[in-house]
């Protein structure tokens, strides 16, 4: 599906791929500002999400490469900068690795690399957090007026211990671009998964970033956004690009 973006700015393409139960104008908003003066910045609301009406979210993430190669395909764009947290980062390593050569450079966080030791004990406290939500009215309303899909499905999702692509996320093979991912220091398993990564891939850059957890955009938006500055300047300077 051809997925409900707002695009700003002019340049090299980067598009921004929101967490969980966001949307593309509600995530990312310190970066969008700051990179929207140089590059042409996208916005898509994922499957589900926002105003990307889907009320079935099977084979999500492999559905959601597929999504984000139709949007940039109808934007007229060949290859993009990638950039994506949890949710986000999910969909933009799912589509790396069934597009590769549509991604000019991967950047993710909020990813673990590897299922925990004690991950059947973490799902339980997630799920049990997530389903507080259905007894929240502000934020029922909140939500209804942000997503025009039932957002409750993702709930639902998440309620399976094997939700997780661990699939996806055990590797970086056959992802041919430069790859960044970013973790806050107050997520140990994302922490773990930043050292697993460069083991398995040399030329992949990491960065932990302090007083951050899962959510490392938000929590440290100016780190943050500065690491990534330099490193899509890198990887322009290595393509010979300007």
């Amino acid at each position: 599906m051809i997925l409900h973006t707002n695009v700003l700015g002019e340049g090299e393409p980067i598009v921004f791929l929101h967490t969980g139960l966001q949307t593309g104008n509600t995530d990312f908003e310190y970066q969008r500002e700051y990179f929207r003066n140089s590059y042409k910045v996208i916005l898509p609301d994922l499957r589900g999400h926002g105003n990307s009406i889907a009320n079935d979210i099977t084979n999500f993430f492999e559905e959601c490469a597929i999504d984000i190669e139709e949007t940039l395909k109808n934007l007229g764009i060949e290859s993009a900068h990638i950039v994506g947290c949890s949710l986000g980062g999910l969909a933009g390593l799912s589509f790396a690795k069934k597009y590769p050569n549509k991604v000019k450079s991967l950047v993710i966080s909020g990813v673990l690399a590897e299922r925990p030791e004690n991950w059947l004990e973490m799902h339980k406290e997630e799920s049990e957090a997530q389903a507080q939500l259905l007894h929240n009215e502000e934020l029922i309303h909140y939500f209804n007026h942000l997503h025009s899909s039932d957002w409750k499905q993702f709930i639902t999702m998440g309620q399976d211990e094997e939700w997780y692509p661990f699939h996806l996320t055990k590797d970086l093979d056959g992802i041919h671009s430069p790859i960044l991912y970013m973790v806050g220091e107050g997520n140990n398993d994302e922490s773990k998964s930043a050292i697993l990564y460069q083991s398995l891939k040399k030329d992949i850059h990491v960065s932990i970033i302090p007083f951050a957890s899962h959510l490392v955009h938000a929590q440290q938006p100016k780190i943050y956004t500065e690491v990534l500055s330099l490193f899509l300047e890198n990887v322009s300077k290595d393509k010979g690009t300007v």
